[in-house]
């Protein structure tokens, strides 16, 4: 029995040898990550920087495109440095870092998709009152708990997990997960395992129902509503949603594969649906939110206009 402040690394014995291909692979990842760090930055640039865009709905987009930069600089680092090393290993202080970013990314990723719903909901159910009730302290309210619970969430299950007497340091993955660490430990981890399980269902099931609520009040009024209302509806919730089902087909794989017993699962199968959505995501937002959201796309045409000129 060891203790983990002895382990000096981890093994990721989830990659295989690709050959000369890792080059290849290194390529296609690295424009990847590029790309998805410039749509993010110029769409966080663009609604900064109009006047216009200084609106609930575009904050809270903001909040979302920089979780996206978060959540895939807490990824593509490191896997660029595995794909073309021979050895796969990790140290223990940046395993425990990229634990920290990757779950607390999907924990802020699932609190502003819940936050962005309830300001659909107050826009279309409450106009009258939409002012009034979505204030600025209200909206750095909701920001500030979107981002801080998750991160005070992830400080207390590190501090459960780092004394952990280990009996080994291989994790079967392509990147570093509180469960396969737990997974490790010789000690009893039922204290671990439930405060994770409460955390991981308590955010996701949490919001998601609050998630359902207010998208059940907005198609109750969209139905009872006007052309117009339904029209502004379908314009500002369509990308919102296919964000929510898109996240969350990624997300459900990575739970139940941590929790249960995936060996059926091919191995490249279930290493690319591990990464879905830490990869997958951020690259489908900026491109669904600047191609569906009308100003920020028509902001984008007038920069590239001015560019051309």
């Amino acid at each position: 029995m060891i203790n983990s402040t002895q382990v000096s690394y981890f093994t990721l014995a989830a990659y295989f040898d690709t050959g000369n291909f890792k080059y290849l692979y290194f390529l296609v990842i690295i424009s990847l990550y590029v790309f998805i760090v410039c749509a993010n930055l110029l769409l966080i640039v663009i609604i900064c920087m109009n006047r216009s865009l200084h609106e609930p709905m575009y904050i809270f987009l903001c909040s979302l495109f920089v979780n996206e930069l978060y959540g895939s600089t807490g990824l593509f680092p490191m896997l660029l440095v595995q794909i073309l090393s021979d050895i796969h290993t990790v140290s223990t202080s940046f395993c425990f870092l990229q634990i920290f970013c990757v779950h607390s990314y999907g924990a802020v990723e699932y609190l502003n998709l819940a936050i962005m719903s309830y300001d659909r909901y107050l826009a279309i159910c409450c106009p009258l009152q939409y002012n009034t009730r979505m204030t600025t302290n209200k909206i750095a309210v909701l920001i500030a708990l979107t981002w801080l619970y998750p991160c005070f969430a992830m400080v207390v299950l590190l501090s459960l997990t780092t004394p952990l007497q280990l009996c080994g340091n291989i994790i079967n993955k392509v990147y570093c997960d509180t469960h396969s660490v737990v997974k490790l430990a010789c000690s009893d981890t039922s204290i671990i395992n439930l405060y994770g399980l409460i955390a991981t269902f308590g955010i996701i099931f949490g919001a998601l129902t609050f998630i359902m609520f207010t998208y059940m009040k907005i198609l109750l009024v969209c139905f009872s509503g006007s052309q117009q209302t339904r029209q502004k509806a379908v314009s500002t919730c369509t990308p919102h949603l296919a964000s929510i089902l898109n996240f969350s087909f990624g997300a459900s794989f990575e739970v139940l594969q941590s929790r249960f017993n995936m060996k059926n699962v091919p191995n490249i199968l279930r290493i690319l649906l591990s990464l879905y959505f830490l990869t997958c995501q951020p690259l489908f937002n900026p491109v669904m939110y600047g191609l569906k959201m009308s100003k920020i796309r028509g902001t984008c045409k007038s920069l590239l206009s001015k560019a051309d000129c």
